[in-house]
């Protein structure tokens, strides 16, 4: 929102919310009726590709999206370090708003303007005429409204709004009150109505003269420089006729320089060019692949769980991950995405923050929490995972933490099959075990004497037992076998482990394999603590489930504007907190297979740094008082 906000600052169609795409649907309707109604010689074939059209601007705007996020955290060619945060992602939600009003505006046009309509696929003196209005009149008169916007008045109330992202990614270009958004069509639609006015309409013109300017858009507002310094060597005119992102990025953090559009020309020739320009469009494409302190290595959960990280759609991946009806729609999509994780077959780097000095990155193996059950697929699971250990040795990155199911016994022994395959690693591997377990311990409410487990025996779990019954809390199981397993892990205190068949304990501490039968026999108001990555389903609401292990990120961990999975934003899961955690501290060792770090102090090292445990005393007392 602008400083000041100006009249026809929000869209018409703010109301309808997430229901917008109907002001489309009598357009749409009507021009695919004609189509499959009229005969061959009435059809109006290029009214009809508006729809497939708006349809391939928001694919191209997505292409740009994803892989400005990929390069971005690459860090190779970046242009800025400074991070996005969530403010900026709920701030740019509404990209498609332009796709939209330009969708109507054809729509309008091809049935009210003779000339708009019945166009033939291509006609090459439309597109030369296109071009020469656009590098002429177009360039000309944006390079002069722009100025115009950043005038005290028409800035405080409409183009701060756009000026607020110093950091751009691709959709930050077309973020603008509605008011301004007019203005722009107005101006770029000076050479589609010449053509249509002159009778030189094409559909292929319009097509690719649209798809320019989204191109153009999108490259100047990415973070990372594309444009190569030996295309302005062979021919210098060049830098006179087309921008580079770096050129106006100078624009989003100086605010009085680079006002052009696409061709630097006119701030040549106005004296407004930026004469750190040249100097950061070297700088930029100088910058090699940023090397990480920390990593930590996922991996995707449900086919839909595609389109929530952070490279893919930015509005769902800030939030954190439920399941969406209208995802099911997109099928053919996310086939085709399974499809090409499957061939691809490579750890992919998916973020990138800043904590301090301290670099950190989240790798992902493109498989899915599915796999990680069949037999079939642990064999090339594990290759994966132990190819991105060694490709982190490789790099020098000094900690590795896996996550999810990456750390798992019958996987690869809490990762410690690398380490013992590979003894001379100098990466540290971590698999959060005594985070986990103090995050946990620290989680049950003060006062607590007696709690239940339930849940896939881990390593994790065992030491939860044995710590609780150090500190002479009973611990119940449901099941005789894992009262007998435990008790000859807990020899000692074995006298606060019991085996009950009720369930009359208001806190339970669960893992995989909970069943909803187990569930419903658990009291009102029961809590229900995970102390694994994934959360159980949940089937009682007359209790309360406590998030996965994960902890408040403190406000210096920069560039954090995706959820990590289903937790809140700016909440790190245990298993990520870790590696870092043992990277600042300077430890030595690895954190895997068996062993385990002392619990306090990796607990207290948490704390110092920043991190916060997730409040639920006050929940627990508002539930309790419920009941």
């Amino acid at each position: 929102m602008a400083s000041m906000p100006g009249i026809l600052t929000d869209w018409p169609w703010k109301p309808l919310g997430s229901f917008k795409y109907v002001v489309l649907l009598p357009w749409v309707v009507h021009s695919s009726y004609s189509v499959m109604v009229k005969d061959e010689k009435e059809r109006d074939v290029s009214t009809f590709l508006i729809l497939p059209f708006l349809l391939w601007r928001m694919l191209h705007n997505q292409i740009w999206i994803t892989l400005s996020r990929y390069r971005t955290a690459k860090g190779n060619g970046r242009i800025l370090d400074k991070g996005l945060e969530f403010e900026q992602v709920d701030r740019e939600r509404e990209w498609d708003d332009q796709i939209l009003l330009n969708g109507l505006l054809y729509y309008l046009a091809c049935y009210t303007l003779r000339g708009a309509s019945h166009l033939p696929l291509w006609r090459t003196d439309g597109m030369v005429m296109a071009m020469l209005i656009h590098a002429g009149p177009v360039e000309f008169l944006y390079y002069w409204l722009h100025r115009a916007l950043h005038h005290h008045f028409l800035y405080s109330r409409y183009h701060s709004h756009h000026h607020s992202s110093i950091v751009t990614e691709p959709i930050t270009s077309v973020i603008h009150p509605f008011a301004e958004h007019i203005s722009y069509f107005l101006l770029f639609s000076m050479p589609m109505l010449t053509l249509v006015f002159t009778n030189t309409a094409s559909v292929g013109a319009m097509v690719l003269y649209v798809t320019y300017i989204d191109f153009m858009n999108n490259m100047g507002h990415s973070n990372f420089e594309v444009v190569p310094k030996w295309l302005f060597a062979i021919f210098p005119p060049l830098k006179y006729l087309i921008y580079t992102s770096s050129f106006h990025s100078l624009h989003h953090t100086q605010f009085r320089t680079n006002y052009s559009l696409f061709m630097p020309l006119y701030d040549y020739i106005y004296g407004t060019t930026d004469k750190a320009s040249d100097t950061l469009h070297e700088s930029a494409l100088k910058r090699e692949e940023e090397t990480a302190d920390v990593v930590h290595l996922t991996h995707l959960t449900t086919p839909e769980s595609i389109y929530h990280i952070r490279l893919a759609f930015a509005y769902l991946a800030s939030k954190p991950y439920t399941s969406k009806w209208y995802l099911n729609l997109m099928w053919p999509l996310t086939a085709w995405s399974m499809i090409l994780t499957w061939i691809y077959g490579r750890t992919f780097i998916v973020e990138g923050n800043r904590f301090h000095k301290l670099k950190l990155q989240t790798w992902s193996i493109p498989k899915y929490t599915l796999q990680y059950f069949m037999q079939s697929q642990k064999v090339g699971i594990n290759t994966m995972i132990e190819e991105a250990i060694l490709d982190a040795d490789r790099k020098g990155i000094k900690v590795l933490s896996l996550g999810l199911r990456n750390q798992e016994e019958e996987l690869n022994i809490y990762g410690g099959l690398f380490v013992s395959r590979h003894p001379k690693l100098k990466v540290k591997v971590v698999d959060g075990s005594s985070l986990v377990v103090a995050l946990v311990l620290n989680t049950i409410p003060k006062g607590t004497t007696q709690v239940l487990l339930r849940g896939k025996l881990t390593k994790v779990a065992y030491a939860l037992v044995f710590s609780l019954c150090q500190q002479s809390i009973q611990v119940a199981t449901l099941h005789e076998d894992d009262y007998v397993r435990l008790k000859k892990s807990i020899k000692g205190s074995e006298t606060n482990l019991t085996f009950s068949k009720s369930s009359t304990q208001k806190i339970w501490l669960v893992g995989d394999e909970l069943t909803e039968e187990e569930q419903l026999k658990a009291p009102k108001g029961t809590l229900f603590i995970p102390y694994t990555p994934f959360p159980p389903k949940k089937y009682r609401k007359d209790c309360f489930y406590h998030s996965t292990p994960a902890m408040l990120a403190p406000p210096s961990v920069q560039n954090i504007h995706s959820c990590e999975d289903w937790l809140a934003r700016r909440v790190m899961s245990a298993w990520r907190i870790a590696g870092i955690v043992h990277s600042l501290e300077g430890w030595n060792e690895h954190e895997c297979g068996h062993t385990m770090n002392d619990i306090d102090k990796v607990w207290h090292s948490t704390l110092q740094h920043g991190f916060q445990p997730l409040q639920v005393q006050e929940q627990v007392k508002e539930l309790a008082q419920y009941y």
